[in-house]
């Protein structure tokens, strides 16, 4: 199969697509760009993840039933608020910020998605978003700078910017897809809490966009943890308008497997990147549990280590204490045999071995410091039984992690 190259652009890098953010005044105190936005001039099919959690956003309820029909134009979103919990006014308040866009742009209400972030439970001041809606039509652009101010619009807790764009071959015509996440804490599958943004100008159906959506966040948002709470807003959204030209791509056609596999790269780079950010966290740990006998026995394992509070303490404390490891397999309630489990620590500065069948290895406890004081560890576990693999996402836990949600509302 053919490269695939990372490019710049973000959201912007798929033709067709325009972006842009400005400050609205969402949040007293405040004057960070809180209101972002998405568009197409041509129309969209899409295909939309969201949210597990029991309670929803009013944005993700509004969202879901404009995706029903697999088209969307636009996507307007706010930080600051969530607009959760708010019951029917927050209903109205998510469909009234469709139609704000809608009307801006002479495009059907429901082909507009909405989505927030922000502090549950507190009512949107909608007065200062209808004050923006022009300011923001007006920001957007086509180039790079676009993606980032929507990108900066919808950050919250983030510390990092994280975006990133693909580009595939098909037939002779250069494709592109191009994403926005932002997410920082109260992240945990299934799907992980983030609001993630994904174009491209393939020409694709809806029913191969919405397999390839699916197929990617299970390789990868739903393989991300940071700290164990899944979030009421979860939203991610592909629009692919169809302006690379390609041949339309079909679910049982040749090139599915080509783009398919280009949008998993793409959210995995995302996912990498917001686990290096997640609240308080000094590191990316990747979890990696090889032979078992089917993924979602490697995967239930992997994520039961990934989102163990004393194996992410241990590693934010550069602390090779494996048993921690091997307890969190333990209680992970899938089968698999205690004395063929083999666990390794790597990272930039080398390797360390530390268990074998079960049983701990003479190790320099030196060296495995050092090993753990990158800022990218990988924890690989094998567990002998099986030909399968999966990794999983996490980051180690601090001190920072608690204040920052210790008060995160004032």
């Amino acid at each position: 199969m053919q490269n695939i190259q990372h490019i710049e652009g973000g959201v912007c890098a798929a033709k067709g697509f325009r972006a842009g953010g400005v400050w609205c005044g969402i949040k007293d105190g405040s004057h960070k760009p809180d209101l972002a936005l998405i568009y197409s001039k041509t129309a969209c099919v899409s295909a939309a993840v969201f949210t597990t959690n029991r309670v929803k956003a009013a944005p993700v309820i509004v969202t879901r039933e404009h995706c029903k029909d697999g088209k969307i134009q636009a996507v307007i979103a706010n930080s600051g608020f969530a607009n959760a919990c708010t019951g029917e006014p927050g209903l109205a308040l998510a469909r009234r910020m469709a139609f704000l866009i809608a009307d801006e742009f002479t495009i059907p209400e429901r082909n507009v998605a909405v989505a927030s972030t922000g502090v549950i439970g507190v009512s949107l001041p909608i007065a200062a978003i209808e004050a923006g809606v022009s300011a923001l039509a007006d920001s957007t652009s086509a180039d790079a700078s676009g993606a980032e101010s929507a990108l900066t619009a919808i950050m919250t807790t983030d510390t990092r910017k994280k975006s990133d764009a693909v580009e595939i071959n098909i037939h002779g015509r250069p494709v592109h897809i191009g994403a926005m996440v932002k997410g920082s804490g109260m992240i945990h599958p299934n799907m992980a809490t983030m609001l993630c943004f994904i174009t491209t100008d393939a020409a694709i159906e809806q029913p191969a966009l919405d397999a390839a959506l699916k197929d990617a966040i299970r390789a990868s948002f739903n393989r991300l943890t940071i700290d164990g709470d899944t979030s009421t807003n979860d939203t991610v959204i592909l629009m692919a308008n169809g302006r690379a030209g390609n041949p339309t791509i079909a679910l049982d056609g040749e090139d599915f497997a080509l783009f398919s596999t280009a949008l998993r790269a793409l959210c995995i780079s995302l996912v990498r990147q917001t686990a290096r950010d997640g609240e308080g966290a000094t590191k990316l740990i990747a979890v990696t549990v090889k032979g078992a006998e089917d993924e979602e026995t490697a995967e239930a394992l992997a994520k039961s280590v990934a989102s163990s509070s004393l194996v992410k303490t241990a590693m934010f404390g550069a602390d090779a204490n494996w048993g921690r490891i091997v307890c969190a397999l333990g209680y992970a309630r899938v089968p698999f045999n205690p004395e063929r489990v083999s666990v390794a620590f790597s990272s930039k500065a080398g390797n360390v071995s530390v268990c074998e069948n079960g049983q701990g290895l003479s190790f320099s406890e030196e060296n495995a410091k050092n090993i753990l004081l990158e800022d990218e560890i990988e924890i690989n576990i094998n567990i002998g039984g099986g030909a399968s693999a999966v990794t999983v996402w996490g980051c180690d836990l601090s001190y920072d992690y608690v204040k920052i949600n210790g008060d995160y509302r004032s």
